[in-house]
């Protein structure tokens, strides 16, 4: 077995360990999501906490690691009597990206359960976790109904499965960690609620503690059993310190004052729902326990109101996290309380964990693409000017709305998502089909109807109906699959008007928010001057495209054919990539081409160019004024697709809805 890298070593990063190190404490907090840039400690961490977290005893045997002295009584390997069992060290569990949900939750032996009406279980990793650290890496790549299941489970403190009226339960109660990087998509904000804290961590600027962090790191490479020597004394006091808050927690007094700066707080910052007060209140117990008090200070309702709310306030996906302190210190010190004023300076030292020997301070975290506002844009005529020919000032986008629902037509196979109609593991049943590999949705009235003939000549003599593995039929669905929905913007000097380009970003934006809510890959290319850029290949990121969005430059004339031609390009690869994602084509432009020889000619080539390749395609016609030209609606039919105005794009206009994008798919069914 590997030597793990000591977490008493890790330099900096003080809120991604108080985060780890509260819930090693307190459980009840619920886990903690950890937001950063690659390479920068995150799954050390949670590697390096498993070897301090205590020893767990369990009854022997018991695949799902029942307490010796309150065994479950529920434990599908039960029932067992109390008495004394084994110790072993404490499991992380990782749940990799692709996991399917028979892995996670495990697997029900149908044919036995039919056959004979045992209970044969195999478990998940749920089971594995219990009593021990789940760790999800990329959990924003997860599929969706695998993180409900995660959180629910979390939530609950059990596992149910449950097939076709026989169920199994057992007790999934574990410390949850997630980890995942911003720029390549975010958790919709009803998930992110499900994470008690989160932390935001990113690499130090600061030369000496980057210099640290190589030299220690290429100490432990060297030599990992030395390294670990080194840091076991720091490691053992950290160990104790973990052991001392656990049995201190149950004594710590939350007392009214408390409680009202942590009401007030929520309030304050409107957070939705009541989740926040209680992981709030949870958090500053275990601040106050990990300190050695057993009063919870003001300090400590403070440092909870940092972990716990920020990814709380996410209103929509182009919201950066965060928190102002300078509000929430106004409402702690509205709200403060006689019994929240004893000396900061007692037991216990604060609430920060061990630094080790590297620097104090910890490094500011900087912001990231993936984390800008949209709205972080200067105001007109304060934007920087570029020495490109007419080219002008970005401008702001529009105040975005709901639009009309676009989809890609037939049947799709890909990722679960919300946007066209597919073949999934979950939706509505449509048919039934032999199993190809393991059985994992049942169809109950089809199998029955296939061992019905055969139940003579396999010697039914009973009730019970004798079923073979031949017999099992697999349950088909249909769902809803994400989409590639790939924007071709046109930002020549034909749109360059501000108030038009603004509800020309307006419309994109609010495409862009759909995207989001359906659970898309999106691309954004722009063509303007000669020539067309992938100014955000494709990428899970909504909100970075609609950063790029809003800085985006206008001028010039109108090279609509390189724009088409480049989008050809992206697909092309995007295909290969990804054969099961399907991808969407939204042109947003006025139709006029212009530079260049025949450039509306060299325009239609490029457009059947996707009409060929069975593209579903929607035009959004940006022309505007009494006289229109109808070349968007020329472009829409070379493509195959359907031509829409800015005001037939909003889903409360009264022109007919939008349900599906012509244009034919090679892959639909």
């Amino acid at each position: 077995m590997s030597t793990p890298y000591p977490f008493t070593a890790i330099v900096g990063q003080d809120d991604l360990r108080l985060g780890l190190l509260l819930n090693a404490v307190s459980p009840a907090v619920g886990g903690v999501l950890v937001r950063g840039e690659k390479g920068t400690a995150k799954s050390t961490a949670v590697r390096a906490l498993a070897a301090l977290m205590p020893e767990v005893p369990v009854v022997s045997g018991c695949r799902f690691s029942c307490d010796p002295a309150l065994p479950d009584p529920a434990c599908p390997d039960g029932p067992h009597e109390a008495g004394t069992g084994v110790s072993r060290d404490a499991r992380t569990v990782e749940l990799p990206v692709g996991a399917s949900e028979d892995r996670l939750v495990g697997a029900l032996d149908i044919e036995r359960a039919l056959a004979e009406g045992v209970k044969a279980f195999e478990p998940g990793l749920l089971a594995d976790a219990h009593r021990g650290i789940l760790y999800v890496d990329e959990v924003n790549l997860l599929h969706d109904h695998l993180v409900d299941l995660l959180l629910d489970a979390a939530a609950m403190g059990a596992s149910y499965v449950e097939r076709e009226g026989v169920s199994v339960r057992h007790a999934a109660r574990f410390l949850l960690v997630g980890t995942m990087n911003p720029e390549e998509g975010e958790l919709r904000p009803q998930l992110l609620d499900r994470f008690g804290l989160t932390v935001e961590v990113a690499a130090s600027r600061e030369t000496d503690q980057r210099v640290e962090v190589v030299r220690r790191r290429l100490a432990y490479d060297d030599d990992p059993a030395g390294f670990a020597a080194e840091w076991a004394a720091e490691e053992g006091a950290l160990r104790a310190r973990i052991v001392a808050a656990r049995a201190l927690l149950p004594e710590v007094r939350l007392g009214d004052g408390a409680l009202r700066q942590i009401a007030a707080t929520c309030a304050a910052f409107e957070v939705d729902g009541m989740r926040a007060d209680i992981v709030m209140a949870r958090t500053a117990t275990a601040l106050a326990a990990w300190a050695g008090r057993t009063d919870v200070l003001a300090e400590d309702v403070r440092q909870a109101a940092l972990l716990a709310l920020p990814h709380r306030r996410r209103r929509n996906p182009f919201d950066a996290p965060g928190l102002d302190e300078d509000k929430l210190d106004d409402t702690l010190e509205q709200n403060s309380g006689e019994d929240d004023d004893p000396d900061p300076d007692g037991p216990g030292g604060g609430g920060r964990p061990p630094q080790g020997d590297g620097p104090d301070t910890p490094p500011q975290p900087e912001g990231e693409a993936g984390d800008t506002p949209a709205q972080s844009v200067p105001e007109q005529g304060q934007g920087q000017q570029s020495s490109g020919s007419g080219e002008q000032q970005p401008v702001r986008a529009g105040e975005p709305f709901r639009t009309k629902m676009l989809s890609v037509p037939g049947l799709g196979e890909g990722a679960a998502g919300r946007r066209s109609r597919a073949r999934t593991e979950h939706g509505r049943t449509t048919g039934a089909r032999r199993p190809q590999g393991a059985l994992t949705k049942l169809h109950l009235a089809a199998t029955v109807q296939a061992a019905a003939p055969h139940q003579r000549t396999r010697g039914r003599t009973g009730r019970g109906l004798v079923v073979r593995r031949d017999d099992l039929r697999q349950a088909t669905r249909e769902g809803r699959e994400g989409n590639l929905v790939l924007f071709v913007v046109d930002a020549s000097g034909s749109m360059a008007a501000q108030q038009r380009m603004s509800a020309v970003k307006g419309a994109v934006l609010s495409l862009l928010l759909d995207a989001y809510q359906r659970r898309d890959k999106v691309g954004l290319i722009t063509f303007r001057g000669k020539d067309a850029e992938v100014v955000l290949p494709p990428t899970s990121s909504v909100d970075a495209a609609a950063a790029r969005l809003e800085m985006l430059p206008t001028g010039g004339r109108t090279p609509v054919a390189a724009g088409l031609l480049k989008a050809h390009d992206v697909l092309r690869v995007e295909r290969l990539r990804d054969p099961s994602r399907r991808p969407l084509l939204v042109v947003v432009t006025d139709g006029r081409a212009t530079g260049g020889p025949e450039p509306v000619a060299l325009a239609s080539r490029a457009a059947r160019l996707h009409e060929v390749e069975g593209t579903a395609s929607v035009v959004v016609d940006c022309e505007s004024g009494p006289v229109r030209l109808g070349l968007a609606g020329s472009l829409a039919r070379d493509l195959g697709g359907t031509a829409v105005t800015l005001d037939e794009l909003r889903a409360d206009s009264i022109a007919g809805l939008v349900k599906n994008v012509q244009g034919t798919s090679r892959r639909a069914a």
